[in-house]
Formats: structure tokens, sequence, C-alpha cells
């Protein structure tokens, strides 16, 4: 049995070149980048360039009250390479206590309580002070602009504000002042400004020109972000407002939480795959559930590792629930026992629980040492206040992934950038979507939604608790081959990041696909996991699967006792991705045509 072979055909080609390349999820961002690395800045200039456009043109999957990861290498250390870390955490008083003592079972999945302390924007400040170039100044005019005199709205900001207008007009009227601002849904056509928005990104532009030194500059920045950001916040959200759980509740974060966060470097998780280093964050995010899954896959013949046959794709998906039951016992912002659980005898230990059917149970591992949290297994979820059947004024709100249907109730963002020095970043902005909380007006956006990834049981490595970051599930990737950086690549959605991700690495690594060939291919993911999101339920067995992966393999998969959703024929993935050989100095990039959003760029 030989892999299969990739499609004649592609949506577009992989881009070929040796200046620079850039990929996102939305063309203005990938055209800005790319316009820095031809006005002679490199990949970080560009990267940052690119994360201010993104905040203002895809608010309804990112803001600048989110958070971020990143994973990068430098053309001078191409080797090492470094996390960087834009995961806030949990305000001082975001107790167990407060929450239970506010009626909640769950941290809701959109309001003021469920936010983390913004960490995004320092995150891209600090990478543009220690490895970028340019002044602040001309970074961040890309986005001013676009804020200022605007930008054609997407549809999908359109839809998404048109299924939040009834929450923002009955409960959150500085939303639908700013979103709405006419009173009615944007027109198809319109343009979307951000004037709060472009005038502290041009306060902050002018206190870094004031200091006359660049990297002193950035810093007062800095200071004036979390100082402005920190006191607006915690007045306004002061205020009780609606939350998911259908209850009103005031915010626990004070300007001491903002200004007392700053983003920092961290080492990278790895593991080796066919040849190939794989870099991750660290387990306090999910990233190493990718590197377990590779560990589990990694004993098996390249006919096992196959997406698009029924074997192949049986095996990868009973391989992810494996890991991410893991990712749930034992990763959080806590003491995880990473080196065992990607060890070669636990993998194999692993490896042979899969058997010809799927599994519709929640296995995670035994760790000698350690009891294995096991969170609520809830396959739906009605928040107490709404058991009567009153309405929450959500429709689905603060759920950033894919749902079963392969629906997308708002996602999150992505870029990848290498430039001709070899620089190369990856990373994934999130957070703080326009429908997370209610608009700040001094600000112009609102905070995001981290804190429901953390839970209300005791015991949990991401229980919550004052001062932990959340486990996120922004998981950029880096690959390595011979001691040096040769592919950046992520994508949005959730739960299904490093699933989507995974699919890529083994067309890439073992079938040999071109990386456009490869985000093209039909996609799958397993569903079959305690969700990340609020209300945090599963579905046993479930997966969710393109069509284009065949009558045949399908069939096939439902024998086998896979509870499929079927997505429609491009519905599941947003990967982008860009690549260098070390030995040509060719560079390489490729983005999902999926929605009709992200592009790449180069030359």
């Amino acid at each position: 049995m030989t892999y299969t072979a990739p499609a004649q055909f592609t949506t577009r080609p992989t881009l070929r070149g040796s200046f620079g390349m850039s990929a996102s999820t939305h063309w203005l961002a990938t055209a800005s980048i790319q316009s820095v690395l031809e006005r002679g800045g490199n990949a970080f200039d560009a990267a940052v360039a690119g994360a201010f456009v993104l905040h203002v043109v895809e608010p309804h999957l990112n803001g600048p009250g989110g958070d971020m990861t990143g994973v990068f290498a430098t053309a001078g250390n191409p080797g090492n390479p470094v996390v960087l870390m834009g995961q806030g955490p949990a305000p001082a008083a975001a107790t167990v206590g407060h929450y239970r003592a506010e009626g909640l079972e769950l941290v809701p999945g959109a309001g003021a309580l469920a936010a983390a302390v913004p960490g995004a924007v320092d995150a891209w400040l600090l990478l543009l002070r220690d490895h970028g170039t340019w002044p602040l100044a001309d970074v961040l005019a890309y986005a001013i602009g676009y804020a200022r005199d605007g930008h054609e709205i997407l549809p999908r900001v359109r839809t998404t504000i048109a299924t939040v207008a009834e929450l923002f007009t009955d409960h959150w009227p500085s939303s639908a002042a700013h979103w709405m601002p006419d009173g009615v849904v944007p027109t198809e056509g319109s343009l979307l400004r951000n004037a709060p928005y472009a005038d502290l990104l041009d306060r902050l532009a002018a206190a870094a020109a004031n200091t006359g030194d660049r990297a002193a500059g950035i810093d007062a920045a800095r200071d004036l972000w979390a100082g402005t950001v920190g006191t607006e916040a915690e007045a306004f959200l002061a205020a009780p407002h609606r939350h998911s759980s259908g209850t009103d509740h005031s915010s626990v974060l004070t300007a001491a939480d903002v200004q007392g966060f700053r983003a920092g470097y961290e080492p990278v998780a790895t593991f080796t795959f066919r040849g190939h280093v794989i870099a991750k964050t660290g387990p306090w995010g999910q990233g190493p559930a990718l590197l377990l899954t590779l560990a589990i896959l990694e004993g098996f013949d390249d006919e096992r590792l196959d997406p698009s046959t029924e074997l192949g794709a049986h095996t990868i998906l009973e391989a992810q629930k494996l890991a991410i039951a893991d990712r749930e016992a034992y990763f959080g912002d806590a003491d995880v026992p990473l080196e065992y659980l990607l060890s070669d005898s636990y993998a194999a230990e692993r490896r042979s629980l899969i058997t010809a059917t799927a599994s519709h149970g929640f296995r995670p591992g035994a760790v000698p040492g350690r009891t294995p949290f096991v969170p609520p297994l809830r396959t739906d979820y009605t928040p107490p206040a709404t058991a009567d059947g009153a309405k929450t004024g959500f429709a689905g709100v603060g759920e950033p992934t894919v749902q079963p249907s392969g629906e997308t109730r708002g996602d999150t963002c992505h870029l990848d950038v290498v430039d001709r020095w070899g620089n190369m970043v990856s990373a994934t902005p999130s957070g703080g979507w326009l429908q997370s909380s209610p608009t700040i007006p001094a600000l112009g956006f609102c905070l995001g939604t981290r804190l429901q990834m953390t839970w209300l049981e005791a015991g949990g490595p991401s229980t919550l608790a004052p001062g932990k970051r959340p486990r996120t599930t922004l998981t950029p990737t880096l690959v390595l081959r011979d001691g040096q950086a040769i592919c950046a690549l992520g994508s949005p959605g959730g739960d299904q990041q490093d699933q989507w991700q995974l699919l890529y690495l083994l067309r890439t690594i073992v079938g040999g696909y071109t990386p456009q060939e490869a985000i093209d291919a039909p996609s799958l993911h397993t569903t079959s996991i305690p969700g990340s999101f609020w209300p945090r339920t599963w579905t046993p067995g479930g997966a969710v699967v393109e069509d284009r992966l065949g009558e045949e393999v399908i069939a096939g998969l439902e024998a086998r006792g896979h509870v499929l959703t079927r997505a429609g024929d491009w519905a599941l993935g947003r990967l982008s991705a860009v690549v260098r050989d070390p030995l040509t100095g060719q560079l390489a990039a490729a983005a999902n045509p999926r929605g009709a959003q992200g592009y790449a760029a180069g030359r």
C-alpha cells in the first residue's frame, strides 16, 4: 500500500522565491507584511505590522485585548527556536470561590469574568524591541491607516455582528454603539473604522518617538499601553453585564493586573519525528499534545500515517484522542511531566491502545506518582440560569472554533513570515474578538475570554487560580531539520489547530506533498475530546470530516464506530505556512483557500 498521491489540482500555487515570504488569514495583513519586507524590514518588523493589522481587519477573530503565542528563530541562531509568550494570567481576584459565589459552574464563554490579563500587544512590542529594526511609528502605520480611514467590512464580520445584534442592543450598548453606529448591522461594502483604537496607537507611536532611543521608546509605549488599558478596563467593566451564563456579573480585572504583566520568552518543547524537530510552546498551552500524537504515530508504518485512507484516518483520530486526553489530565500552567509523556516507553504503551475500532472513552495515561485529572464529561450543557428555557442572549458567542457541523462561530488568526536572511516567525494571535465582552469605548476594543479554558473543579492542572495562565489553545509550530528552521506553520481553530497541523506535517514529511498540496488536501478532526471552550462539551467517538475524503473512506470510518459529521467539501482548517531551504536559500509559502480570506505572498 502506497501513500496517497496529492491531487493534481491545487487551488493556488505554492509560491517560490528567495527574497521573502508571508502568509496570513487575511490578505490585508499579508500585504502589509510583504510591504515591510520590500521596504527593508526583517521578518520581525513585518510580523508585528501584520499582527496589528489583524486586530483591525479581523475583529471577530482577534483583538488588542486578547492574547498570542509565537515560535521564532533568528538568522543568527537558526537552530535555537524560542517561544514568544503573550498569554496573560488570571487576575488576582479570579478565584474559584468568587466564581462559585456568583452561581457559576463553568467560567463563562463571554463576558469580562472570562478575561485573562491582555497579553498580545505587549508580546508584539517586546518582539519588535528585541528583534526588529523599525521605529514603532512605522510599524503601526498600517494598522492606524486601516483603523482611521476604514477598510471594507468582511462578510463574516457582518454575520458575527448580526448574530449578536440583540445581545448588543439589549445588554451591551457600548458594543452596539461601536459596531452598529447607525443602529443596524453594517451593510455589504461599508467601511469599518475604529477611531478610538487609531488614537491609542498614535499615542503609543508618539511615546516611543519622544525618548530618542528605539528600545527605550518601545518600552515607554508598553508602559503607556498597560496603564491606559488597565485603567479604562477596570473602570468600565466594574458595571455588571450579561455573560454567556445568562446572568450579569462585574469584572474582577484591575489596573494593577494589567500593569503587572509583561510578556516574555520561553524555551520550546520539541519532539523529533522522521528526522524533523517539531517545536511548540510548553505544556501551559496545548502545543505539546501535537508532540504526544507524533510520538504515538512514530511507531507506525507509513500506510497508517496517511489521512486520506480509512486505516490512516482511523489511526490518526485514535492517536489524537489519546494525546488530547493527556492534555486534559496533565497540561496546564503547572508541573507537567512532559519528559515522561514523550518517552518511547510511554508512547508505545499508548500506541498499544489503538485497535481496529473507534474508542468512545476518555483515556488518559498513567504517570507514576500522578493522579490524572478527569474533567466533567458533558455531552450537552444548560446553564442553571437558563434551565427554565430563558434566553442567554448568546447564539454561540465565545466559541472560537469550528462546530461539529463545520460551521465557524468565530475563530482566530495566524501569520507566518520568513525573510531573505532566514529569520522565521510563526504566530497565532487570538482573543478579544468583538463578541467577547462589552466594548470599552475609550479603547475601541474589548477584553478576551481565555479564562474559559480553566476549570472550577479543584485539583486540576488547569484549575482557575490567580496569577496562573489558562491552558491556551494557541499553538503555532516551527519545524527544524539538521539544526536549521525550515518551516513556520499554523492555523486558527481552537481544539482543531494542532489536529489540522498534524495532517500537514504527515503529508509533507511522510507523503512528500508541497505546502499548497498539503493545505488543500481533505481534512478531518476528532470531537471525542472535552472542548476547551464554553460550554466544554464533547461527542464520544465523534469526528468531523470533509466530504472530499471520499465515500469509501467515510463509510469505512463509520463501520469502525466513528460518529461522523460531514462538513462539506471545503470547510475544515485555515492553515498557512512558509518554508525555507537552508542549503539554497530558496523560500516557499502557501495559504488556505477555505473561506477565500487567507493569502500568501512573496518573491
